[in-house]
């Protein structure tokens, strides 16, 4: 990647204090995410992609303990550099919080306050983080609920969350993250109570908003289908470390780590609906006991005693530029780290 990166994380741990002792949700995790670019993050629940994705912005709890060396960079088009992790004031991180990062959570209802109606909050919030008069950001938010597919827009923007289905309310929380169009888009399984419709609408929205802005996107999810359709790199993670990244075509065509294979081979095929599916074996293990050496070993057909076990795999790159943590991987080994 030649241009400076929109936000660059380095060797991010994230530990969590608990009644158990500390426990580890990301370990090492290194990426960057240029202007104008969408990656995805890919894995199953409890691979820790959305405490990743939180500790962009520090959202993650008070018993948080990110890792001594872990840093995550942001860097807006003309403007200088910020370690958010660095932040102490709530005033800067602010800036950084819905301001030059915007995220758009799992569970929209969580998301909006019951007793303020979703157009309130919303012109509050581009209040917050530009000069625009109440007149100016209620004009751009019904804008936004229109742009993100929600019917009779003025109308939607006095109404209360409650009063949204569950597939409007997640769209009027997209709508109020691209509001204040964000330098960087956190979109964490954005689409998951969406119908098909409404689904390839929003995606090209941000599409759209993406050549629009030059906006980069985390995109979240569980579902490479969508992955395809929308991102530009991919970054497979699993037990809280990244497996595979790369660009979205090579790694979905000639994947290099078990994992990623287990994850395409589970997808229905679409040229035999009728063969049965094909699931990755066994079960991600719990935080509270972290496998050593290679953390998907316990489930991996290809793991050998004695090293994967014991010895944590280094990166291997391929030609076509796929980082893959997998001793067994067709690259050589080399100290670099994904990107």
């Amino acid at each position: 990647m030649t241009e400076t990166p929109l936000i660059s994380v380095k060797d991010l741990s994230i530990r969590f204090r608990t009644d158990e002792g500390l426990i580890t949700a990301v370990e090492d995790v290194s990426f960057d995410l240029a202007p104008g670019e969408v990656l995805g993050l890919v894995g199953e629940s409890g691979s820790g992609k959305s405490v990743t994705a939180k500790a962009l912005m520090r959202l993650n709890g008070d018993n948080t303990v990110y890792g001594e060396g872990s840093s995550i960079v942001l860097t807006p088009p003309g403007e200088a550099p910020v370690d958010v992790l660095a932040l102490r004031r709530e005033k800067d991180m602010r800036r950084v919080r819905g301001g030059a990062i915007s995220m758009i959570f799992q569970e929209p209802m969580a998301s909006f306050a019951p007793a303020i109606s979703v157009g309130d909050q919303m012109v509050e919030q581009l209040q917050i983080h530009s000069s625009m008069t109440k007149a100016e950001a209620k004009e751009l938010s019904i804008e936004m609920l229109a742009r993100t597919g929600i019917p009779e827009p003025a109308r939607r923007f006095t109404q209360y969350a409650f009063e949204f289905s569950g597939g409007m309310r997640q769209r009027a929380m997209i709508a109020m993250a691209l509001s204040t169009k964000p330098r960087l888009l956190i979109a964490d399984e954005p689409t998951t109570a969406l119908d098909v419709t409404i689904q390839a609408q929003v995606i090209d929205l941000m599409k759209d908003l993406v050549t629009e802005f030059g906006m980069g996107i985390l995109f979240i999810t569980h579902d490479l289908g969508v992955i395809a359709q929308t991102a530009d790199r991919v970054a497979v993670m699993y037990l809280g470390r990244l497996v595979e990244t790369g660009t979205v075509r090579e790694v979905i065509r000639n994947p290099g780590h078990p994992y990623t294979r287990g994850l395409i081979d589970a997808l229905p095929k679409l040229h035999d609906l009728d063969a049965p599916l094909t699931p990755v074996p066994g079960d991600i293990p719990s935080p509270l006991n972290r496998p050593p050496g290679c953390v998907f070993h316990t489930r991996c057909h290809m793991a050998e005693k004695g090293l994967c076990d014991v010895k944590v795999p280094e990166y291997r790159i391929r030609e076509t530029g796929q980082s893959i943590a997998c001793h067994f991987a067709d690259a050589p080994v080399t100290a670099k780290e994904p990107a």
